[in-house]
């Protein structure tokens, strides 16, 4: 992976200077470990959502999503019926696309089954965290994000792809994937060491 640096003399991973918006997600969210359900629930059905799409373009429209898919609360969504989706289609704010608008009412229902048998969502994710070793990169899925795609597949989750699960856990910090030479990378690695890996 590529490096490019700022106007402020950083080095960041390059693919992060195609907009302000992309370095400050690179900077503050990308690579970093998450723990909250509603923020990992979030980017699975916003990643779902970019399939066939760019990162930028959902990026941009992140907060329509949240407005619109009640701050991706899966207990509400989990009621959404027709005339939601009908509401959501109509919302020009979001990508108006059926079967992924459909995908995530499915995958709120989904996770609300796995939260009968599991303490959190958090906590099943992360068990499928890979070893703590330096990644290749470049990477656009893995034998682990193959793994995580079949788990949630056999119980019904949809546009969860290995590729799709792959860019979520590059997100959502379950592995590191700045590039080498990119100073987030070491600030990513940092608060991975202190995160609390949740069980």
């Amino acid at each position: 992976m590529t490096l490019h640096t700022h106007a402020d003399g950083v080095p960041r991973c390059a693919w992060c200077a195609a907009t302000p918006s992309y370095m400050a997600y690179h900077d503050h969210e990308w690579g970093f470990p998450v723990a909250d359900d509603r923020r990992l629930f979030e980017k699975l059905c916003l990643e779902s959502f970019q399939c066939g799409l760019s990162w930028r373009t959902i990026l941009e429209k992140r907060e329509n999503f949240r407005a619109a898919f009640d701050n991706f609360d899966h207990e509400k969504i989990a009621h959404y019926d027709e005339r939601d989706v009908q509401r959501l289609l109509a919302n020009s704010g979001i990508v108006r696309h059926r079967g992924k608008i459909e995908a995530v009412i499915n995958n709120a229902r989904r996770m609300s089954e796995l939260l009968e048998r599991e303490d959190s969502l958090a906590a099943w994710l992360w068990r499928f965290e890979p070893p703590r070793t330096p990644s290749p990169q470049m990477l656009t899925e893995t034998e682990v994000s193959r793994t995580l795609s079949k788990e949630l597949r056999k119980r019904g989750w949809k546009f969860v792809g290995p590729t799709t699960l792959h860019a979520f856990m590059q997100a959502m910090g379950l592995v590191n994937d700045h590039a080498e030479g990119c100073a987030l990378r070491a600030k990513a690695e940092a608060a991975r060491a202190r995160f609390v890996v949740p069980r």
